[in-house]
């Protein structure tokens, strides 16, 4: 086991543990339009008048700890012992309506990747660890320029564009559509259904039965029909898989993809857009398309906080006492920027830390995000950007910077649109 922090935070009684529904005093509600403008701010908020591990209440009422410390996130994700992700643990499960919005994405007890803990975890990690290894890097890169071509060939010749609506959302869906073995043409459902599924709302679980019925439908076709895809290299892995098992774990590939990896790339065109030390990457400038994308992970992870780990007993944690099945919410963004850690990077960009990668945008330990899947985010995003550079190199922002809208989510950081204007051009079939 990890040893305990010896940060000093706010002391606090034990919160939350195995009771009814109730509220903690101070604890502070995940939503509200500061997660949507400026979340670093509430961050340093929460920091000093919680420490590094914040009482908060889900909508609904309901109660989990949001870990905002660096070195305390690293503890909590180091641990998975002590800190599995099993949402089976949760001692609120008796309190939670069939209808919580939130349902689909701290989900329930299933045999997939993303809800299993321990050894049958790993068994899951490694058969999709094996089948997203074999996708080669220059097919990848290959399948992202002819559809960043693709989408942008349906915009050049207007002169103004939405870079998330018209760009950001569909590339990624598109290209993860092929590689796990879906045909284009429903790459647009799907990136639809995942978009209403994140969004948390009303409509998220119709979303989160839709996409698992194309998910079905998908392992049913590649049973009889294998390809060169995802999908049929874990229907022929040497373990036995169910097609529950299946589809469950496309729909876990898919879903962490896709927004993230959307708003990966808005986020960087904005940073390159706005910000003058980065302006110079619209046309290939000394700071690179590269550097703009690892000052994006850590200064507007797209993941700001991530669902979740439970306590599978009564512990302390930054002077808290945590009881058995609580929820602990991982707060990646809020965690990149503790002066714990930021003390030790010099001021400004990070970026001119040679790339610094000691963010956790991708999280930490075990149930981190894999290995093969980051780099087939990093493929998507930097080729689709220098695509669209490419493409149409006098890009600028067609708003004033300030008016720029973020997703009314806390949990993901992300545009709602981006809108830009570009001297038209020519498709790419004009040229042939």
């Amino acid at each position: 086991m990890t040893r305990p922090s010896t940060a000093e935070p706010t002391p606090a009684e034990p919160w939350g543990a195995g009771c009814p529904v109730r509220h903690a005093a101070g604890a502070v509600p995940l939503s509200g339009p500061e997660f949507h403008t400026e979340p670093q701010t509430l961050y340093r908020t929460m920091r000093r008048d919680h420490g590094p591990v914040v009482p908060v209440e889900l909508p609904g009422g309901f109660p989990a700890w949001l870990v905002i410390g660096y070195r305390e996130l690293h503890q909590v994700t180091s641990d998975g012992e002590l800190f599995p992700r099993d949402v089976g643990l949760w001692n609120q499960w008796e309190h939670i309506p069939e209808d919580w919005p939130l349902l689909p994405m701290v989900g329930r007890p299933m045999p997939s990747i993303y809800f299993t803990a321990g050894a049958e975890h790993r068994r899951h990690a490694e058969m999709v660890g094996a089948a997203l290894e074999g996708a080669d890097p220059f097919e990848i890169r290959r399948h992202c320029e002819e559809l960043a071509d693709r989408i942008i060939d349906d915009i050049c010749t207007r002169g103004t564009a939405d870079l998330v609506a018209d760009f950001a959302e569909p590339l990624p869906v598109l290209v993860l559509a092929r590689l796990v073995g879906f045909p284009d043409t429903e790459g647009t459902d799907i990136a639809r259904v995942l978009k209403d599924l994140a969004d948390g709302g009303p409509g998220a679980q119709s979303a989160y039965a839709r996409f698992g019925e194309h998910m079905q439908r998908l392992v049913a076709a590649k049973r009889a029909v294998p390809g060169d895809d995802v999908t049929s290299r874990m229907l022929a892995y040497h373990e036995p898989f169910t097609e529950e098992e299946f589809a469950l774990d496309l729909m876990a590939i898919t879903a962490a993809g896709h927004l993230t990896t959307a708003d990966w790339i808005s986020n960087s065109l904005r940073l390159m857009l706005t910000d003058d030390q980065f302006a110079d990457s619209l046309s290939g400038g000394r700071h690179s398309v590269a550097e703009a994308m690892n000052e994006v992970l850590w200064e507007e992870s797209p993941t700001q906080i991530l669902a979740g780990r439970w306590a599978a007993r009564d512990t302390r944690l930054a002077g808290r006492s945590i009881r058995a099945g609580d929820m602990l919410l991982l707060g990646l963004g809020a965690a990149n920027s503790d002066p714990h850690v930021r003390q030790h990077l010099s001021t400004g960009h990070l970026s001119g830390q040679g790339g610094n990668s000691s963010h956790l945008a991708f999280s930490y330990g075990e149930y981190r995000c894999p290995f093969p899947a980051q780099e087939i985010a990093e493929t998507i995003a930097r080729t689709g950007i220098e695509v669209l550079l490419d493409r149409l190199p006098d890009l600028a922002l067609a708003v004033a910077p300030q008016t720029l809208v973020r997703r009314r989510s806390a949990f993901l950081r992300g545009m709602e649109s981006l809108p830009v204007r570009f001297s038209p051009v020519r498709t790419t079939g004009d040229f042939s």
